[in-house]
């Protein structure tokens, strides 16, 4: 990717005359904010060879192209708003679909987003994105999968208004749109929609989907706390965090991933079960549904250590989906009034794999040293810049569901308040 500003266009230096020679082989020309007059005919001039030619928030003159062919919108200045006209396209439902994946997309302001915007048009008429395969859809041969397999559950969820209201609702996300997705998810879980999917897609996996964890980026952990090497038992302790003195081990500030981190009032539980080795996590979050109601949702992830410590491996059943998780105690304030882990996880059969990372605090607030090179060095080891993080609305969070199961460990070898302590 090149990046140019249109002040570049008004110029007859060497650096416009290589805009114009990189014009010429470009598969994709991405247009955003550009309204100046002059630089609309410039572009218009010299964007004819570029089969494709997105524009974002941009001067109506400027129109839109996909695959070589001109796409028509209604409303001018924005991206393929309610298509009135496609010329030259073929007919299919396929530049149509890729119209409103895109622009669904850019509406959300997001750098994954962004991200994804792109990768969908390279995808469709560029070359295949790996991580992009689940859009093909299987046709046939997955409802014939379903209906061998899964008679009942779809029957039952068909019968349940909320269960019904979430497979329409899934129906119109792109597959890989995964806040479409867990939005719709979050929105209407039930019981039957827990049901159906397990069978649909944990059991029998009839959308034939192979998602995997990214091995990108990858983040180390921490390496000391309180200037002492970090071991298994010390990180553990960092994740139960300030539970024993609060009713929660974190609240979570702000968060990267646009699916899952961005929900109000995040309550984090780690402990130990009661059973040796064993750990627990349980975030407990709000979710406005789409419906508009405020409700209160919770996960429980079994946590294993991974094999350097500050890395651990994150399993949970979520609505009858499995989603397995990396997760890296990316670093941890002395005074434990900040933290940041990031995680990179897969919803196998669902087809979806994704990444994030959260800064968390005792109260939910950004902490006094969030301007600290500290965290400014911690959020670059994962590859992030401060200005992709959404910040959580912690304002309204009454009667959080919280407490951990009897007989559940807290702290091994730490306390929140105590310096003096040891690896064993």
């Amino acid at each position: 990717m090149l990046v140019f500003t249109d002040e570049l266009c008004k110029s007859h230096d060497q650096i416009a005359l290589d805009l114009q020679k990189e014009l010429l082989s470009a598969n994709i020309l991405v247009v955003v904010a550009v309204t100046n007059q002059e630089s609309v005919k410039w572009i218009q001039n010299n964007g004819r060879s570029i089969p494709n030619i997105i524009c974002f928030d941009s001067s109506g003159d400027l129109t839109n192209k996909l695959g070589g062919s001109y796409v028509l919108s209604e409303t001018k200045g924005t991206l393929f708003d309610n298509i009135v006209g496609i010329s030259q396209l073929k007919k299919t439902k396929e530049p149509v679909e890729v119209v409103q994946t895109v622009s669904e997309a850019w509406d959300r302001h997001n750098s994954d987003d962004i991200r994804f915007c792109l990768l969908v048009i390279i995808n469709t008429y560029i070359k295949p994105v790996p991580i992009l395969k689940n859009l093909r859809s299987k046709g046939f041969s997955t409802l014939n999968c379903m209906v061998k397999n899964c008679g009942p559950q779809i029957l039952n969820c068909l019968m349940d208004p909320n269960c019904r209201k979430a497979l329409q609702c899934l129906n119109r996300c792109s597959p890989v749109d995964q806040v479409c997705n867990y939005r719709c998810i979050a929105s209407y879980e039930s019981p039957n929609l827990e049901a159906f999917s397990l069978c649909v897609l944990q059991k029998n996996n009839c959308l034939d989907l192979d998602a995997k964890i990214p091995e990108k980026p990858y983040v180390p952990p921490m390496a000391k706390f309180r200037d002492k090497d970090l071991c298994h038992e010390t990180a553990e302790d960092l994740f139960v965090g300030w539970l024993g003195s609060l009713d929660w081990s974190w609240r979570v500030v702000a968060g990267q991933n646009p699916a899952y981190d961005q929900f109000p009032c995040q309550y984090q539980l780690f402990y130990r079960g009661k059973a040796k080795g064993s750990f627990w996590y349980e975030p407990i979050f709000q979710v406005k549904t789409l419906e508009g109601e405020m409700v209160w949702r919770r996960r429980k992830y079994r946590v294993k250590r991974g094999k350097v410590p500050g890395t651990f491996y994150f399993s949970v059943l979520d609505n009858g989906v499995v989603s397995n998780e990396f997760w890296t105690i990316v670093d941890v304030s002395d005074d434990f009034s900040w933290g940041l882990f990031h995680y990179s996880g897969a919803a196998r059969v669902a087809g979806q794999s994704y990444s994030g990372a959260v800064l968390v605090s005792p109260d939910g607030a950004y902490p006094k040293e969030s301007k600290s090179s500290a965290l400014f060095f911690s959020l670059e080891k994962c590859g992030i810049k401060d200005w992709e993080l959404f910040i959580v609305d912690n304002c309204s969070c009454q009667d959080p569901p919280l407490g951990i199961p009897e007989g559940s460990r807290l702290h091994s070898m730490i306390n929140v308040k105590d310096q003096s302590w040891a690896c064993q």
